[in-house]
């Protein structure tokens, strides 16, 4: 296959020689046909300035050999019988009867007759101009002759001039096109080294060109195409560590889940399993591992409710039932729900006991619980909930949450290294924000480590 610029110039090339022939047969034939109507205008005037010397007393013969002398052109006279009465270049005893001649024809019909023949007398080919006139109540028929080959010697001379001046013409035409097809290859290989760069690794991002409008709008393209190229493949690598950082922590996520539920689980089975292989055992430790049975099936309850609440809120699938209660004894009783968990720990919750909310008491719920527990968890002291009309927020001094992981703290699974929050889950704190979110509250963390942490809810 052929390059492009090679394309070109074989274009060019083909139409170069069809313009030449094309152009130069063109003006020859036109300057040929110039040259004829340019003698026969010439004839024409000279036939009018014989016509002038005629009288009755002119002597033709004299004339037509005067004119020869001096135009070095034919001259016949003709009367209206067809009869030649003075010939230039031949004895007019001699001479065939002219009055059918093509030329004597058409002077009877139009202002002047023409005609281009080979002359039998003279044996030569000759261009014929006849004017008809009435002198002195005489017709006469003035006939001058020109010969051809003076007129294709001229027109030889003129086309060897002609082409002389288009071969210039076209030369100097080719090796401009020669330069901008020079010019368009150098541009061409530049685009397609550019476009080879952008396969490999170390890609070009940036090229220019200046010859012409058109390249220079591909090169700004393919410059803005390289760019969103790099990006994208920045965005994929980007996106291909954040895969793998999703990956891992979905293993993590999978890991804790399993290991979350494996110990009710293995609590339920070893205790069951217990009782089912001795029906004798003491009823007091029936009791005992029955309460446990009970226990570890709350808990793989509220596991699985804890799951099915957080896909349902990260499907914007889960409505608020609103309703107006007392704020106070909502986190009254989440704080004592906790505390049964955590003997010896206090929450001091100080507020006005008469202000009242309007919210899904039971998301809210869920939103205290949370916050109290993990200030119990995560600290040795008591745990401070302060509230008013508009806030409530939730003290401890507890181990802290360090920067990097305060950006991502609520997030879906995400789990602190250090510590783990909500049963190691990963759904705690992205169960808080997003509740809040649902009821168009806003939520401030504040936390350094080894020092403890503030949550703190604005209800408007």
């Amino acid at each position: 296959m052929l390059k492009f610029h090679q394309i070109v110039l074989r274009k060019f090339l083909a139409l170069f020689f069809a313009l030449f022939f094309i152009v130069g047969t063109i003006v020859y034939f036109w300057e040929y046909d110039f040259y004829i109507e340019g003698s026969k205008k010439s004839l024409l005037q000279d036939i009018e300035l014989i016509a002038l010397q005629i009288d009755n007393d002119t002597n033709l013969d004299l004339l037509a050999q005067k004119v020869k002398q001096q135009l070095h052109i034919r001259t016949t006279i003709i009367d209206a019988n067809g009869v030649v009465i003075a010939e230039s270049h031949k004895d007019k005893t001699k001479m065939e009867n002219h009055r059918y001649r093509d030329e004597v024809l058409q002077a009877d019909k139009n202002s002047y007759g023409y005609k281009k023949r080979h002359s039998e007398t003279l044996k030569l080919d000759l261009i014929y101009v006849v004017k008809k006139y009435t002198i002195e109540g005489k017709i006469l028929y003035i006939r001058l002759a020109l010969e051809l080959e003076g007129i294709e010697e001229k027109m030889f001379q003129l086309g060897l001039k002609i082409f002389s001046v288009l071969t210039l013409f076209f030369l100097a035409i080719f090796f401009i096109t020669y330069k901008i097809n020079s010019q368009v290859e150098k541009e061409v290989s530049n685009i397609i080294s550019f476009l080879k760069s952008l396969t490999k690794k170390q890609k070009s991002t940036f090229i220019k060109s200046e010859y012409s409008q058109e390249f220079a709008l591909i090169t700004n393209l393919l410059t803005k195409v390289a760019q969103i190229i790099v990006k994208q493949e920045k965005k994929k690598s980007k996106y291909t560590n954040k895969l793998k950082e999703l990956n891992k922590q979905k293993d993590d996520i999978i890991s804790a889940i399993s290991h979350e539920f494996k110990n009710p689980i293995a609590i339920v089975n070893g205790y069951s399993q217990t009782l089912l292989e001795d029906q004798d055992i003491n009823p007091n430790i029936r009791q005992k591992f029955l309460t446990k049975i009970h226990n570890n099936g709350i808990k793989l309850s509220e596991l699985i409710d804890t799951l099915r609440l957080s896909l349902k809120l990260d499907s914007k699938q889960q409505s608020l039932k609103v309703s107006t209660f007392n704020l106070y004894e909502l986190v009254e009783d989440c704080a004592e729900n906790i505390k049964i968990n955590y003997s010896g720990r206090e929450v001091l919750i100080n507020g006005a006991r008469d202000i009242e909310i309007t919210a899904d008491k039971t998301m809210l719920s869920i939103v205290f619980s949370n916050l109290i527990e993990n200030g119990i968890k995560y600290s040795e002291d008591e745990v401070i909930i302060n509230f008013d009309k508009q806030h409530i927020e939730f003290i401890d001094t507890g181990i802290g949450i360090n920067e990097k992981d305060l950006q991502n703290i609520t997030d879906k699974f995400y789990r602190v290294h250090k510590n783990t929050w909500n049963n190691s889950l990963g759904l705690g704190l992205f169960l808080v924000d997003t509740i809040i979110k649902l009821h168009n509250f806003k939520l401030k963390i504040k936390s350094k480590e080894n020092e403890g942490s503030t949550f703190s809810i604005y209800f408007s």
